[in-house]
C-alpha cells in the first residue's frame, strides 16, 4: 500500500524585488513580469517501495522540505507529477496543521479526521494521544499557550495514533526534548517493523542510518545520489568539506564492490592505512578485547604543519562506533617540507561486538575533516571482530562488566 513515486518533479517560485512588484505584475494582466524565477526543485525522479524506509538529507535550502510538502499535499508542483498509495501521515514544520486557538483535543481530533478516522474511532483514540504525549491537563489550553516541545509532543502523537501507511517526518522532531525525541523514534521503529513506508528528512546521520534502507542526497534542489545510507552520508561529508575549488571527490569501488569515497585537496595525504595485531603484523580479523595498532602513513605535498590524523570505526550498517585524532589527543605537531612523510599511530584495544566494521581516515587541519580536508580515506580497511574467551553478550560495546547476585531473605 505506502508505495510512493516521483516523476520529474519540480518546484518554482517567484522571487519579486520589491513587495509592491506582486500587485504591479498581477494588475498589468501578463504585460510585465518584475519577478524572476527560483527553483527550488528541478527533475527529481525516485520510487520508495511499499515497506521501505528513506532518508532524505542535504545542505539547508536544497529543497528537503519542499520535497515532503509536495508529497504531503501541502505545497503543489510546477512540474511532474507523483503518487503516493495509502493512508499519509505527515509530520512537517512545527504548526504545520496545528491550529492556536484550538486546544490539545481539537487538534488531535483535527489530526485524526484528515487521517480519514471515524468519529467513533477519534473518541477512542483520543485517550491515548494524551498518554503518549504526555500533556496531561494542558490538553484542555489553546496550542498558543504550549511551548514549542509541547507543540511537537501533540503533534506527533496525534499523527501517529494509527499506523499509517506513509509516515513522512520532517526535522520537526529535533526540536523537541531528548526524551521525548527516544519516544518518537521507538515508535517510528515500530510502525516500520510493521511494514509503514518511512520517507525521513534529517541532519542527523545515526538516525538515517539505524532507520532507513536508502539515502537521497539534494544539492540546489537536484537529486545527487541516492545509495545505502552511509555510502550517501560519506559523499555528503565530502561535499560538506570541500572548501576549495582544487578538492577532489572521487567515488569508486573497492575490492568487496562496496562504494568509497575519497575527497580533499591532497595538499597532504594518506599513502597507506594498516591495522597491526598484537605481534605488530598487519591484520584484518581480531577477537574481542584484543590489542590493535592503526598506522596511518602520510606524505606531505607542500611545505607545513604535520596535519591532524583522524580515524573513526562505523559498525556495519554504517553508524559511527568511535572516533578519535591527534589534535583531541594532544600529540604534537612538526614542521615538514614537500615532500616529508609521517607516521601516526593509534594503540588500542577491540572492545568492540562480534561483527564487521570499517576504518575510514582523514587529515584535516585542527579539530575536524570540516575545516580545511586535505584527504578523507572512506573504508580504508574493512575488520572483522568476532568472540574470544570473555562471556557473550549483545551489542558493538564490550565494556568491562562483573555481575553478582545476592539472597535477601524474606521479612517477618
Amino acid at each position: 500500500m505506502g508505495r510512493i513515486v516521483a516523476r520529474g518533479l519540480g518546484k518554482k517560485f517567484r522571487v519579486y524585488r520589491r513587495a509592491r512588484d506582486q500587485l504591479l505584475e498581477w494588475m498589468s494582466r501578463g504585460g510585465k513580469t518584475l519577478h524572476r524565477a527560483e527553483w527550488a526543485l528541478r527533475d527529481i525522479e525516485f520510487e520508495v517501495s511499499d515497506g521501505e524506509s528513506v532518508g532524505i538529507i542535504g545542505m539547508n535550502g536544497a529543497g528537503k522540505s519542499t520535497l515532503l510538502r509536495i508529497l504531503s499535499g501541502t505545497t503543489l508542483a510546477s512540474e511532474g507529477s507523483f503518487e503516493v498509495h495509502g493512508r499519509v501521515a505527515a509530520l512537517l514544520e512545527l504548526g504545520l496543521g496545528i491550529h492556536p486557538e484550538f486546544d490539545g483535543w481539537q487538534n488531535a481530533a483535527l489530526a485524526c479526521r484528515l487521517l480519514g478516522v471515524d468519529e467513533a474511532e477519534i473518541s477512542k483514540i483520543l485517550p491515548w494521544v494524551q498518554e503518549f504525549s504526555e500533556l496531561g491537563e494542558h490538553m484542555n489550553q489553546p496550542v498558543r499557550t504550549y511551548s514549542t516541545g509541547m507543540q511537537v509532543r501533540l503533534a506527533f502523537s496525534a499523527a501517529t495514533a494509527v499506523r499509517p501507511d506513509v509516515l513522512m517526518v520532517d526535522e520537526a522532531l529535533s526540536v523537541g526534548d531528548a526524551y521525548f525525541q527516544h519516544k518518537s523514534m521507538s515508535r517510528i521503529r515500530a510502525f516500520r517493523a510493521e511494514g509503514t513506508t518511512l520517507l525521513f528528512v534529517t541532519h542527523d546521520p545515526g538516525a538515517v542510518k539505524s532507520l532507513c534502507d536508502r539515502a537521497l542526497l539534494l544539492e540546489g534542489g537536484r537529486l545527487v545520489l541516492d545509495d545505502a545510507p552511509d555510502t550517501v552520508f560519506d559523499y555528503y561529508n565530502a561535499r560538506i568539506a570541500q572548501r576549495e575549488k582544487d578538492a577532489e571527490i572521487e567515488q569508486h569501488k573497492d575490492a568487496e564492490g562496496r562504494s568509497t569515497t575519497r575527497s580533499g585537496s591532497r595538499e597532504a595525504e594518506l599513502v597507506s592505512v594498516v591495522v597491526d595485531d598484537e605481534a605488530g603484523q598487519p591484520a584484518r580479523l581480531f577477537r574481542v578485547g584484543a590489542p590493535a595498532t592503526i598506522r596511518c602513513r602520510l606524505k606531505l605535498n607542500g611545505a607545513m604543519e604535520c596535519p591532524t590524523v583522524g580515524f573513526v570505526i562505523r559498525d556495519r550498517l554504517g553508524a559511527d562506533v568511535f572516533g578519535s585524532n591527534t589534535f583531541h589527543l594532544d600529540v604534537e605537531s612538526h614542521a615538514g617540507s614537500d615532500g616529508d612523510t609521517f607516521e601516526a599511530e593509534f594503540r588500542t584495544v577491540m572492545h568492540l561486538g562480534p561483527g564487521t566494521y570499517s576504518l575510514s581516515v582523514a587529515l584535516h587541519r585542527e579539530h575536524a575533516h570540516v575545516d580545511s580536508n586535505y584527504d578523507w580515506w572512506d573504508r580504508a580497511v574493512l575488520l572483522e571482530v568476532v568472540p574470544g574467551e570473555r562471556a557473550a553478550f549483545t551489542g558493538v560495546a564490550a565494556l568491562p562488566i562483573e555481575a553478582v547476585v545476592r539472597r535477601r531473605p524474606a521479612e517477618g
